[in-house]
């Protein structure tokens, strides 16, 4: 008997876009002079234009009488930057805190593209604070970002949060309070080596099932699990969730847009940019300084497929196609990130860059 072959499964479309605005600037910049807004939060996924949005967005609101057409045009390797409605005569100055969970380690500048020169002379926080390899996770940023908060407010500027790493977004401006578990890299490397399927039945064991992110995310199922065993062992702290003492913030959140077929071209090139800068080099750079190869490839995306070339493990060719597929994916995973955040009830005002 022949069997019948089964008809493919179809794959739903992308989810649309959301529609961009032109933001107000005069009422944003009233809002943040008012104290209705206390933050402005620039994020969106990789390759968007974000810092570079949240350069302009506080060159303008710093520049008295700037208009649109004073504003409007700015562009770069990212795209122009849009207009805003005009400003009146007092002004904002500005400060970025950064929220990438990458660029605060020191010597990983070419591979989380820092792109400090786009700054300009707009002063920049929590980006080249801790030494690569270093025990850096979201309890420390949480504390970071306050104490940096809290300095540029007390000396009368305004920040802007400016970042991809949704989680650290959504740690500091909703105040979580978070669990003071220590980092088990031991145990982090352990996980690492475990097959997806394997990894997600160990969490759902320990941690019941996760959600939409977490399960979009293998370093949010392998903290669960660290933050779960540490709580079985009885270390110190282990279970412990400590009430916060920061306030969430009335954040002004301003996604930036990129089409997937326009977001994927970029990634693209950025990447092959990169390697002709010299990415190759740099992660050449710390393995030669002593950092173990796991703990580059736990950072994962540049690090991991560029330590696993100098292995020996791959090829130039398939580490640049694999790398960039993973980009890809990253950035398709970061959005949904974000529009989860709209599901739960953050207002992202979406703009075209």
């Amino acid at each position: 008997m022949r069997s019948q072959r089964r008809p493919p499964v179809p794959v739903p479309p992308p989810a649309p876009l959301p529609e961009p605005e032109t933001l107000d600037l005069e009422a944003l910049r009233a809002s943040c002079l008012s104290g209705e807004t206390d933050l402005i939060c620039v994020l969106g996924p990789t390759a968007s234009g974000k810092t570079r949005y949240a350069v302009a967005l506080a060159d303008a609101l710093h520049s008295p009488g700037m208009t649109v057409s004073s504003f409007h045009g700015s562009s770069g390797a990212c795209g122009s930057i849009p207009s805003f409605h005009g400003l009146s005569v007092e002004s904002l100055r500005c400060e970025i805190i950064s929220a990438d969970s990458r660029q605060v380690y020191r010597g990983m500048t070419i591979g989380t593209g820092k792109d400090l020169a786009e700054y300009g002379d707009i002063p920049y926080h929590l980006i080249d604070i801790a030494d690569a390899g270093e025990r850096y996770d979201l309890y420390r940023y949480q504390q970071d970002f306050e104490r940096v908060y809290a300095d540029i407010r007390a000396r009368g500027a305004f920040p802007i949060l400016c970042g991809g790493t949704g989680l650290y977004i959504q740690a500091v401006t909703h105040a979580f309070a978070l669990q003071n578990v220590p980092a088990d890299w031991d145990l982090r490397r352990e996980l690492e080596e475990m097959d997806p399927e394997r990894l997600l039945e160990q969490y759902r064991r320990c941690c019941g099932e996760p959600d939409e992110t977490t399960l979009a995310s293998r370093r949010r199922l392998i903290r669960g699990l660290e933050v779960a065993y540490a709580r079985e062992k009885g270390l110190p702290d282990g279970g412990v969730v400590r009430a916060t003492n920061f306030y969430p913030k009335n954040t002004f959140f301003i996604g930036t847009l990129v089409d997937r077929e326009e977001r994927n071209r970029r990634i693209d090139a950025r990447l092959d940019a990169r390697l002709a800068e010299g990415l190759v080099d740099e992660v050449r750079g710390l393995l030669e300084q002593g950092l173990g190869p796991e703990d580059l490839i736990y950072y994962g995306l540049e690090y991991k497929f560029v330590t696993q070339y100098l292995l020996g493990l791959l090829d130039y060719d398939s580490m640049r196609l694999q790398l960039a597929t993973a980009i890809h994916q990253f950035a398709k995973r970061q959005m949904t990130f974000f529009r989860g955040m709209e599901a739960k009830g953050d207002r992202i005002h979406w703009v075209k860059p």
